[in-house]
């Protein structure tokens, strides 16, 4: 039935049954991986509603679009012949709408276990690990959408193309990434799965990364009998899950030997171009339009688990070179007085150098300012030393107060940024601590020139930055 090549032992004849007609609601509907899950349920046919805490662009676009998004929760927002109520991981337990659907015996699904239901009966292509989930999901679902084979897709940021993370298709694939937060990956049911690295990231949730490769077996026992498992054979904690896979597995790195390889990776405009042997087999010289070693890793990953799933060599290579970036992931925002702008959400220390390394192939010896938000009190004191290395490259940091989500205390949030930027001045004479946001705007107005380069980073609401220089730029063009 995948009518590419031999290797189809992982087609399942099951018919993708979604009951058209259903309706859920959704607590907590603006969060992005809920915000695809809406996509996706209103592609299978499902009526959707839901609910947010506060009014935000994603909810007034979804407004838009059709959805009716109500403003806080009460139990009065939940429609009357609501079949299933799925809530998002920041709702909690007493949550007015979950104990009103519970009176009524509604089911009630967190998100991940919704995610899992929609797996079964489908090729369920699960992406896990710490960095990489969303490019490289993302890079599988294009692949296949390419192909033909109209695959599900539920991904952790927005095509830069299409401004959307989520959507139905008509095949049997659904492509899933898989988070490790609160263990939400082990509600999955997938036949295909990677691992794409194991750091600890989530210090809310894990004491330790004992505990965290704990999680991760257990995520790697979840795959189907029929499956498959891929794993990074570089990386010392994801390749530690070969011993305990259940499954076949196969293993993908830049070093000769590994089962998947990639070599030869030449820069061009914008993005790589690297060949890919398989079994000591040359596979294919692929393109991506996408910049940085790390994003060829990601292609790698996608490449091995693409054609696990039955795509040949020259579709996963047309699909890779259609893949055109996702939103927030090393994203061109536009120039201001000539100073380019990009914004990134890296909020992790391996992810922080990541991206200026490839800010740094990509411009040269142009200027690097960075304006990062750190990304919780506790992730920022838990990496301290890792993060204050991790600007190095940059020729001027700004550290503004932590972005405390999930965390409440303002005083440790600026407390954790200030030490943050001290810690950074023994490696890196040229930082800054900025109180606000808004004072933010104003110190790089000052400090940039034409020619710099400016990258927003962080997994909060740093990119509001990009956006007042946007208000800024047309305030002065219009009184001109």
């Amino acid at each position: 039935m995948y009518g590419m090549q031999s290797d189809t032992q992982f087609f399942r004849p099951v018919p993708c049954t979604s009951p058209e007609g259903s309706s859920a609601h959704l607590v907590g509907i603006c969060g992005t991986g809920m915000k695809a899950l809406a996509e996706v349920l209103t592609g299978f046919g499902w009526r959707v509603t839901g609910s947010d805490l506060q009014v935000s662009p994603t909810s007034t676009a979804m407004q838009r679009r059709g959805f009716r998004v109500h403003q806080g929760h009460h139990e009065h927002f939940l429609p009357q012949n609501t079949d299933v109520v799925i809530h998002s991981p920041a709702i909690r337990p007493e949550n007015p709408e979950l104990e009103h659907a519970r009176q009524l015996g509604i089911p009630v699904f967190s998100y991940s276990q919704m995610l899992g239901e929609l797996m079964k009966g489908r090729l369920g292509i699960s992406v896990a690990g710490t960095h990489g989930k969303s490019t490289t999901s993302a890079m599988v679902a294009t692949i296949l959408r390419e192909c033909g084979r109209s695959p599900s897709a539920i991904v952790g940021a927005e095509f830069q193309d299409t401004n959307s993370n989520g959507w139905a298709g008509e095949g049997d694939v659904i492509v899933v990434e898989s988070c490790e937060y609160q263990q939400s990956f082990l509600d999955l049911n997938p036949t295909l799965a990677v691992v794409l690295n194991i750091e600890l990231d989530h210090f809310d949730c894990y004491s330790g990364i004992d505990e965290l490769v704990a999680a991760f077996r257990e995520f790697v026992g979840r795959i189907s009998p029929d499956g498959k498992l891929f794993v990074r054979a570089d990386d010392p904690h994801a390749k530690d899950l070969i011993s305990v896979s259940p499954v076949p597995y196969e293993t993908f790195s830049f070093v000769e030997g590994s089962d998947w390889w990639a070599g030869d990776i030449r820069p061009i405009a914008g993005g790589s171009r690297f060949r890919v042997f398989h079994e000591s087999t040359f596979f294919g010289e692929f393109t991506l339009q996408v910049p940085g070693r790390h994003n060829v890793m990601n292609a790698l990953a996608a490449t091995a688990i693409s054609h696990a799933a039955g795509v040949s060599a020259r579709s996963i290579r047309e699909g890779l070179q259609e893949f055109s970036g996702l939103k927030r992931r090393f994203e061109r925002v536009g120039s201001w007085r000539g100073v380019t702008i990009i914004d990134d959400y890296a909020h992790h220390p391996t992810a922080v150098q990541m991206t200026l390394a490839t800010a740094r192939k990509e411009f040269g010896q142009r200027r690097l300012l960075v304006a990062f938000q750190p990304h919780q009190v506790s992730r920022t004191d838990a990496l301290m030393d890792e993060f204050a290395e991790s600007f190095c490259v940059a020729d001027r940091v700004f550290i503004v107060p932590v972005f405390a989500a999930r965390e409440s205390n303002n005083s440790e949030a600026c407390r954790a940024s200030r030490e943050l930027a001290d810690r950074i001045r023994e490696f890196n004479t040229f930082v800054e601590y900025v109180p606000s946001l808004d004072r933010l705007a104003r110190t790089i107005e000052d400090a940039a020139q034409p020619g710099d380069v400016l990258i927003t980073m962080g997994a909060g609401e740093i990119d509001r930055v990009h956006h007042e220089f946007d208000r800024r730029f047309q305030r002065h063009y219009s009184s001109r």
